[in-house]
């Protein structure tokens, strides 16, 4: 066995585990952690990752990719172990996000990754190429929650690991509650000085939006051959910037990670962090100003009231005023088939998708519903 295997089954946790019942149900007990493993196993080729750029060169030249305050995650790198996090909206994000970090000279961490995206081609490059972790998602097995928990410990002292702590992406579009898993999973490495480095992931517009919001939620595990089948229908004209919005690090020193609650706490105050880095872009605002058809002056009032909301909410908006909304989202949402404008006249054309990126800001002004 290698040395992270041994360290896997040497933890409190798992080898009590093992040690309980029959000689014989501790030796299927040992052949189900074993498995697990195997199956979390990943390798990194971080020297590999600008070839994987040239190999995907047909989807990513559709998405400029822009870091901000790149230096707050450089910083972090350069101190200590380091636990990334962020928001999640495409598939686009697994691509996107450790790029811009190579960009920065951030050596590319380990990301947890849902297992569906295993098979395949795409399924080789993660687990041979970017370090990506196939976690199984809603699982209540505890011999396999058991068994994850003390790896992703593990690996944790040997890599920097990125998870999303929504567990997925949004298929409405807002930003979703925490889950705790793999926070609980790598505050248990207890790592002297190790930290967590909140991002946010935003976009013009979403490779997936009109498949995402087609669903709202998400009832199933798809196949990812049969979604990405729909993206490459939706990439035809497709062209976005991607910015990616690293924050200043949250301690982990002083949670307990044998309380659920102090887990809980620090779960929602990065995601309030993740919440607060989103940036604001025009397409959203436009989105979220808009009523099924309106006057392009009225519009234009909207957008503006909207602006001075989220500025006074301490939303991360860049935008000077409405006029510059329009003019950059208009195009954008009207060639995306979102929606239409005919004699001075806004219309929705897709009203799931308008309300897709409406959700975008939810979370910065809660009491405002989603666009009409």
């Amino acid at each position: 066995m290698d040395e992270l295997t041994q360290a896997v089954l040497a933890r409190e946790e798992v080898a009590r585990y093992l040690s309980e019942g029959t000689p014989l149900e501790q030796d299927e007990a040992r052949v189900r952690v074993l498995e697990f493993i195997e199956e979390l196993r990943t390798t990194q080729r971080s020297e590999w990752y600008r070839t994987i750029e040239a190999t995907l060169y047909p989807i990513l030249r559709k998405v400029q990719r822009i870091g901000e305050h790149a230096e707050r995650a450089v910083r972090a790198a350069d101190a200590g172990r380091v636990i990334w996090v962020s928001n999640h909206r495409s598939h686009v994000d697994y691509l996107v996000e450790p790029l811009v970090m190579i960009d920065a000279g951030i050596p590319p961490p380990l990301m947890a990754a849902g297992i569906n995206l295993f098979g395949g081609p795409l399924g080789l490059l993660h687990r041979h190429v970017t370090g990506a972790i196939p976690i199984r998602r809603n699982t209540k097995d505890p011999a396999y929650l058991m068994t994850l928990k003390a790896y992703v410990a593990e690996v944790l002292q040997r890599h920097d690991i990125f998870f999303y702590p929504e567990g997925g992406r949004s298929y409405s579009g807002e930003l979703k509650p925490p889950k705790t898993g793999l926070y609980s999973a790598c505050l248990s490495a207890r790592i002297p000085g190790a930290t967590i480095v909140p991002m946010a992931v935003s976009y013009d517009l979403v490779l997936e939006d009109h498949v995402l919001a087609k669903q709202k939620v998400k009832r199933s595990q798809r196949a990812f051959s049969s979604e990405l089948r729909e993206m490459v229908r939706y990439a035809v004209g497709y062209q976005s910037r991607a910015f990616v919005h690293f924050g200043e690090p949250v301690p982990v020193a002083g949670v307990n990670p044998d309380h659920k609650k102090s887990i809980i706490e620090l779960a929602e105050h990065v995601q309030q962090q993740i919440g607060r880095l989103y940036h604001v872009l025009p397409t959203t605002l436009l989105s979220a100003a808009m009523t099924p058809s309106v006057p392009v002056a009225e519009l234009r009032d909207a957008i503006a009231r909207l602006l001075d909301r989220l500025r006074g909410a301490g939303a991360y908006v860049t935008v000077t005023d409405a006029d510059q909304v329009l003019a950059e989202a208009t195009e954008l949402l009207e060639a995306r088939g979102v929606i239409a404008v005919d004699e001075g006249r806004y219309r929705v054309r897709a009203r799931n998708v308008l309300r897709y990126y409406a959700r975008g800001i939810e979370h910065l002004l809660p009491e405002t519903p989603a666009t009409r």
